[in-house]
């Protein structure tokens, strides 16, 4: 097997091997004495690691005429993410009850090792890392390293596997890696490189589109819109800055949906969204601002309080509660208020709500 990855000039990490042979080719070939093949991802999968995933699987089952496994960590609770899933009869099974076999091979997507955002067991026979995030993970004594940090998705990454190997694409692999790329670049500015878009010209003709259709306007449950009134509600501006507090919310996913919603929000060029959803603080953040690096940014707020990273123009993370009592929200809140200014050079310490509270008010009497 290569020796673990180093980074490249193109920002680029790969694992060691000659750089003559195609990556498809290394991937495959340290898979070749592996009993079974089973994908991981982050908690809550996105369409970007399920289509990773799924790709993945077709190419080692079509090359290796290996078993493969794919897995979630955690529910998958977005609209969308869910439509995904049922449309395309994407099989997952929970991670926190799979046992490993000997022989076994473990494939990560869209993450990176020790990141705090797996439930992974220690002893999981870890071959490769797969992804495009800045987000720092340990990839020492990982076989097989592919990071490529310009690129927008990963699902882009996989379909390159796929072109390589020369494979007839199934409809459901290719709408799946399509939706997966959507998803990562479509949002403005766009994170794509030129690897996304030669990935979306190739798999367009494939793909499914009556499917694509359904899952973009996946209905969407009440909890939602509860979610959207509690931030509206709770939406402060500062500067060029919104801030956003949801108290309580069913599903994690709503501080992500929220803030892709806030940001279009003409004044502003940064949105942080703040939801509780059990003992956590789900922290979201999206900007329009160039050369803003999100992911860090969240980083340094968050700190020693939780995990945090993400994308150039996105960012996610959480904060553990030690209490879910109004006083202790209250606290966490002033100290990511604080954070966040900081981080962003904002002197302006009052906020004025989005939402006059004269407004809500009165609409509240009618």
């Amino acid at each position: 097997m290569a020796r673990s990855g180093a980074v490249s000039e193109d920002g680029s990490c790969t694992s060691g091997a000659p750089s003559s042979s195609r990556r498809s080719d290394r991937f495959l070939r340290g898979l070749e004495t592996a009993s079974r093949i089973t994908f991981v991802s982050h908690v809550h999968p996105d369409p970007d690691s399920l289509g990773s995933m799924l790709g993945l699987s077709f190419l080692v089952e079509y090359c290796l005429a290996k078993p493969t496994r794919i897995t979630r960590d955690g529910p998958i609770s977005r609209a969308e993410n869910r439509a995904m899933v049922d449309l395309l009869n994407i099989e997952l099974l929970p991670v926190d009850k799979i046992s490993w076999h000997e022989g076994e091979a473990v494939v990560m997507v869209d993450s990176q090792p020790n990141t705090g955002r797996h439930n992974l067991d220690a002893t999981c026979p870890l071959y490769a890392v797969i992804d495009h995030h800045d987000t720092p993970g340990n990839v020492e004594g990982v076989p097989f390293v592919d990071i490529r940090r310009k690129v927008g998705s990963t699902c882009a990454l996989v379909t390159r596997y796929l072109i390589e190997q020369e494979i007839p694409l199934p409809k459901r692999v290719a709408t799946a890696l399509m939706y997966g790329i959507e998803t990562e670049v479509s949002g403005y500015p766009r994170e794509a490189a030129p690897l996304d878009d030669a990935a979306m010209q190739f798999l367009y003709p494939l793909a499914d589109k009556d499917l694509l259709a359904q899952i973009r306007n996946a209905r969407l449950p009440e909890s939602y819109y509860e979610s959207i009134l509690q931030a509206l509600q709770n939406a402060f501006v500062y500067n060029r800055l919104m801030l956003c507090w949801i108290n309580e919310m069913d599903q994690a996913e709503h501080a992500a949906e929220v803030c892709d919603f806030m940001m279009r929000f003409e004044q502003v060029d940064w949105v942080l969204v703040g939801g509780v959803c059990k003992n956590r603080m789900i922290l979201s953040v999206r900007t329009t601002a160039p050369g803003a690096k999100a992911g860090e940014v969240l980083r340094q707020v968050v700190g020693s309080m939780g995990r945090a990273g993400g994308h150039d123009r996105r960012a996610g993370g959480f904060i553990t509660l030690t209490s879910t009592a109004p006083s202790a929200i209250d606290d966490v809140q002033a100290e990511i208020r604080r954070r966040i200014l900081k981080a962003l050079d904002i002197d302006e310490p009052r906020g004025r709500r989005l939402v006059p509270l004269r407004e809500m008010l009165q609409n509240l009497q009618t």
